[in-house]
């Protein structure tokens, strides 16, 4: 059965840029900190998601995505640039 996969075989594009964007922020964002955040927007995830996303293991939905993008301070778009 076909799975959806980035061409380096990673579950979502994102998840390097947010990796990114949490170790940037300061003070520094912890793994926790960053599901605690989501929490408080109404996502459900741990810090045992946000690790499986960072590493690409893990989907990531479009609610999601916009809750990321509204912690970080930058467009969706931004978060799934390959740059």
């Amino acid at each position: 059965m076909f799975k959806n996969k980035v061409h380096n075989g990673k579950n979502n594009i994102c998840g390097e840029k947010i990796f990114m964007l949490r170790k940037q922020a300061i003070p520094k964002m912890s793994q926790r900190i960053l599901a605690e955040k989501l929490q408080l927007v109404g996502i459900d995830v741990d810090k045992n998601a946000i690790q499986r996303i960072e590493c690409g293991k893990r989907f990531v939905t479009d609610i999601e995505l916009l809750a990321l993008a509204e912690i970080f301070h930058v467009t969706c778009d931004e978060l799934l640039s390959r740059e």
